[in-house]
């Protein structure tokens, strides 16, 4: 299907703003510290809160071994530039922090469900390792995942403690009752004031309190979760110039693919077109002409017969101009070009089977393409569900929405549509992406299906 593309902005806020809305999209439904409730049932419920707890209490083992790596690493490795042998083992060194920053993305990805996309250059071809050395050392991000794996301990030291801390409480609290009848009793300090618990049923009473440091550790494992993945991709993730590049680069794959879907599309129809005319109008004509032939023969010995057959013509002549009719309705309705949307519209609503109500609010007519995209999708969307759907009510909207116009089809029917390759419904997501438009088809088994194009347009 097409994407939508709207402006937002340059620079790192822009990027930001791309980063942000990629990272709550991206995942689909899966949960993610970005998109998750912020109840606190919700997220007690949540497998994404238990995921980034033990990420949390984890990876300060990552963060020693790091620097520990990395202290011992590079110490050694630069000691020894007197004798070159420092040399392979900094290339070893780089390569190594460089296979633990993609290991910590995928960490990320699995404790936090936010994907941070790798940001390198692509390597120097051929099988040379020092170009590829090469390409790694000049590949900015090398260095920045050598500072993250850097800064790791700190940071994941923090974490560690604010979570031992909070999760700790939380544990003590509700459990108490089983830890007092294990040891005998139980004194908890709260600071100014301590609780002595003798048996298990002294114990019940703080776990009320337990509740309270459940909703804090489910919360500040948040808090500390969305400040480690925007982190790590401020980090591992691309660079602003990195982020626009990648995205124009996917847009401009994307526009090529539909571009050419377009083209066959075309030389699809084109093919149609002629095979309709071929064995449709042109036989049509191409009897009128023998019936007329026939007839001006036996005008002077059979004038009855030759009536017959001038009559035969004429309904065959009717018949072919009906389906140029319905063919030239096909290619581009004349009543799209002189009355607009609404009335062309209003036509297919009134030749479906089912009831369907029209609601067109565009003050003013968009551009051509912009209507006769529009049209047939609400054409193809129709017949989709005079054929599959079994629905009894339909209803349309047109509507202009900033510098967008939004063509909506909801149908009643059973669902189920899903668009595949070489479908109608691809094939209208593909005319929509012609002019950076987009198309989407939400259709549970059940109903109701919704056909929403979104198509960019100035007045």
């Amino acid at each position: 299907m097409g994407e939508l593309s709207r402006d937002s902005g340059g620079g790192a806020v822009g990027w930001a703003a791309t980063w942000w809305a990629a990272a709550t999209r991206g995942g689909g439904d899966a949960p993610s510290v970005l998109t998750g409730s912020w109840a606190p049932l919700a997220m007690v419920r949540s497998s994404v809160t238990w995921r980034s707890a033990l990420y949390l209490a984890v990876s300060l083992a990552f963060g020693i071994g790091w620097l520990v790596v990395l202290t011992a690493g590079l110490s050694v490795s630069v000691a020894l530039l007197i004798i070159w042998v420092g040399l392979p083992l900094l290339a070893l060194l780089m390569i190594a922090w460089r296979a633990g920053a993609m290991l910590e993305r995928r960490l990320v990805r699995a404790a936090f469900g936010v994907r941070v996309p790798d940001p390198y250059r692509r390597l120097p071809a051929g099988r040379n390792p020092l170009t590829k050395l090469k390409g790694m050392v000049t590949d900015p991000a090398t260095w920045k995942d050598l500072v993250y794996l850097a800064v790791l301990f700190p940071v994941t030291l923090v974490e560690f403690v604010v979570s031992a801390a909070v999760w700790g409480a939380t544990v003590t609290t509700l459990f108490l009752p089983a830890i007092v009848a294990g040891n005998g009793g139980a004194e908890i300090n709260f600071g100014v004031v301590s609780y002595w618990a003798g048996n298990p049923l002294e114990a019940v009473p703080v776990m009320a309190l337990g509740a309270v440091f459940l909703v804090i550790a489910v919360y500040a494992t948040r808090a500390m979760a969305i400040g480690h993945t925007v982190w790590a991709a401020l980090l591992l993730g691309p660079s602003p110039a990195q982020a626009e590049n990648v995205e124009l680069r996917k847009r401009t794959e994307h526009l090529r693919a539909s571009r050419a879907r377009g083209v066959d599309a075309a030389e699809f129809e084109r093919r149609r077109i002629e095979r309709d005319l071929h064995d449709g109008a042109q036989q049509r004509l191409l009897a009128v002409a023998m019936d007329i032939g026939r007839a001006r023969a036996k005008l002077d010995d059979d004038p009855e017969g030759a009536r017959a057959l001038i009559e035969q013509a004429h309904s065959g002549t009717k018949e072919a101009i009906s389906e140029l009719r319905d063919l030239a309705r096909g290619i581009y309705p004349a009543i799209l070009t002189d009355r607009g949307l609404d009335p062309a519209l209003s036509g297919l609503a009134g030749r479906a089977p089912v009831p369907v109500e029209v609601d067109v609010d565009l003050p003013e007519r968009p551009p051509a393409a912009v209507e006769s995209i529009a049209y047939f999708i609400v054409a193809e969307s129709l017949a989709n569900v005079a054929k599959y759907a079994r629905a009894t009510q339909v209803s349309v909207r047109v509507a202009r929405e900033d510098r967008w116009v939004v063509v909506e089809v909801i149908d009643n029917g059973v669902g189920g549509a899903v668009a595949r390759p070489e479908g109608g419904l691809s094939g209208l997501a593909d005319r929509a992406a012609t002019i950076d438009g987009m198309l989407i088809v939400d259709s549970p088994p059940g109903g109701p299906t919704i056909v929403r194009a979104d198509l960019p347009c100035t007045w």
